[in-house]
Parts: structure tokens; C-alpha cells; sequence
């Protein structure tokens, strides 16, 4: 059965908060990206990890980045272990969803005292 992006959301926060509960906060960022794997895991929710994206320009080819994750195919995941996530931290992810021409992405920090979650938009789609 196909998840909608809200069941998906839904289920990588559920995720994310108890990896935050389990570990609190203070780790490296690999730390929690392979507690997040192995929570998605016991899930049954497709993903993966690193995914190296191709970044274009007007049609041209200029870099790539990898994604942290890529979650059922339509959802792009960036971590952060800092203390604050910033405007910059935001419009990183924010680029990212465009970039990668996903729907929504989210921006999860695990480095603050409360786990912080940002859903971030691909205006080109009616989320």
C-alpha cells in the first residue's frame, strides 16, 4: 500500500523522536543518521542513505550532493547535530527539495535539548 507524504512525515518524525529520546543529544550527525536507518528499518519504511544527486543549472550539470536519506522515493531527509538550526540550515534543505525536485523535505536536528523538525515545500508541487 502507497503511503501518502503526510503518512510518511508522520512515520520519519516518530522515527527521529525516539532515536532523539534514546540517545538525547550531544552525537556526532553519522551517529544519529545510522539510528535513524535502523529505526526506519524495524518501520518497513523503503529508503536510502547517502544518495548522491545530480546538480543542475538551466539544463547544465555543476555538482552533486548526497542526501542524507531519500524516503519512499518522495521525501528528502537532512540532518543536523547542532545546538540551533538557523535560516541558513533551512534554506539548504529548502534548496535541496528543489534541486532534487522532490515534493517536501525535512530538516531534523538532533543536536538541541528538543528534537527540532522542519517540513520544507517544493512549490512546484500542491503539497
Amino acid at each position: 500500500m502507497k503511503m501518502t507524504l503526510d503518512e510518511i512525515t508522520y512515520k520519519i518524525n516518530g522515527c527521529t523522536m525516539k532515536v532523539h529520546s534514546t540517545l538525547g543529544n550531544g552525537f556526532q550527525e553519522v551517529i544519529y543518521q545510522r539510528c535513524l536507518a535502523l529505526e526506519l528499518v524495524k518501520k518497513n519504511i523503503q529508503f536510502a542513505r547517502e544518495v548522491e544527486q545530480i546538480i543542475n543549472y538551466e539544463g547544465v550539470e555543476v555538482g552533486t550532493r548526497r542526501a542524507d536519506f531519500i524516503v519512499d522515493g518522495k521525501v528528502i531527509v537532512e540532518l543536523k547535530a547542532i545546538i540551533n538550526l538557523e535560516d541558513v540550515h533551512l534554506a539548504q534543505a529548502k534548496n535541496y527539495v528543489v534541486a532534487y525536485d522532490f515534493p517536501i523535505g525535512l530538516l531534523i536536528n538532533f543536536g538541541s535539548t528538543s528534537l527540532q523538525f522542519k517540513k520544507v515545500f517544493n512549490s512546484k508541487y500542491n503539497v
